[in-house]
């Protein structure tokens, strides 16, 4: 996935009048996508070590650690809030505990920025499940607080699938601005990457990432349709396995047999980076156990890029908003 200037050269130059902050950073994927448009970054938290490092070797700037030890008046000034906050608190696989979990209550720290700072807008990226945990309440008490602060709040869940990513992975995105103007979430491309633009030469992988001759037999027995090549065989909760053409979302706590290539091998940490749409100019300093881990947690650069794209626009145009803000937002 290539990342170069874009062509919308007025769009680039209102980009570089934008600040932006990192917040539950990870690697930087949601910065990435402003960054493209010109956008410059002044600040960024992130509190796992190995995403710091990272971060760091790709960005030449270390993270600051943990949110809650910094005070929201010694945040830099900004124009756009970005925040991929922790989602595990709300999803299937993280028990769903939502506030009940100390991960969930990061939110309120980017509440307490939002009320000090006031920037001209923001982007929030969770898991699909947010919206209907605790029977919505938990959505709506995020939305009253945004809204109450006089922030215009849209939200949609997006697919990494429709926006040229083999990987199937629906993430709520939620978007702010300060002043009552209109805002379209992106629409879909219509078509993903191949796989084979994703995937390795089984040549080149190590040894290590295939499969025992037991767990491949096991897996090649189970399978219920007959496999194409190149596929990536998901299994799921309940043991079923099925051959697919893309990935499903990779997961930071997935098993390692949980997405398999041809039913023979695990994906390697650049197939994982690529299939969250990083470049390949983007280093790998941790170990592999960690890159799992991180590209689980992180977003899906493309469609951090299409949104920005609009969130740029809409500040540039400031046309009123045309719709109540609660409601989702069309795309």
């Amino acid at each position: 996935m290539k990342f170069g200037r874009t062509k919308n050269l007025d769009l680039y130059r209102f980009g570089m009048a934008m600040k932006t902050i990192d917040l539950f950073a990870g690697i930087g994927g949601i910065r990435m996508g402003f960054d493209y448009f010109g956008c410059k970054n002044v600040f960024s938290s992130e509190i796992d070590t190995h995403a710091q490092s990272m971060y760091g070797i790709n960005y030449g700037e270390k993270p600051f650690g943990d949110i809650n030890e910094i005070s929201p008046r010694d945040v830099p000034d900004h124009d756009i809030l970005l925040a991929g906050f922790p989602c595990q608190a709300f999803s299937i696989a993280g028990k769903g505990l939502g506030f009940k979990d100390t991960r969930g209550t990061l939110f309120f720290n980017i509440e307490k920025i939002l009320q000090e700072k006031m920037p001209k807008s923001f982007l929030l990226e969770n898991v699909k499940r947010l919206v209907t945990h605790d029977q919505c309440r938990t959505f709506q008490t995020i939305q009253e607080k945004l809204t109450n602060m006089g922030y215009t709040v849209y939200h949609k869940v997006l697919n990494t699938l429709d926006f040229g990513l083999p990987q199937k992975r629906e993430r709520i995105y939620i978007v702010g601005f300060k002043d009552e103007i209109d805002f379209v979430f992106p629409k879909p491309l219509g078509f993903y990457a191949p796989l084979t633009d994703i995937l390795e030469s089984d040549e080149d992988i190590p040894l290590s990432y295939f499969l025992s001759e037991k767990i491949r037999a096991k897996r090649f027995k189970a399978v219920q349709v007959k496999p194409k090549n190149p596929s990536i065989w998901h299994e799921n909760i309940g043991g079923n396995i099925s051959p697919l053409p893309y990935s499903c979302a990779l997961r930071a706590g997935g098993s390692y047999n949980y997405l398999v290539v041809n039913g023979n091998r695990r994906l390697t940490g650049r197939e994982m980076l690529r299939l969250q749409g990083f470049p390949d100019s983007f280093k790998i300093n941790v170990p592999y156990s960690q890159v799992r881990k991180i590209a689980g947690n992180s977003v899906s650069v493309p469609v951090i890029k299409s949104i920005a794209e609009q969130i740029l626009v809409s500040l540039k145009e400031h046309r009123p908003a045309q719709h109540f803000c609660l409601r989702e937002a069309s795309g």
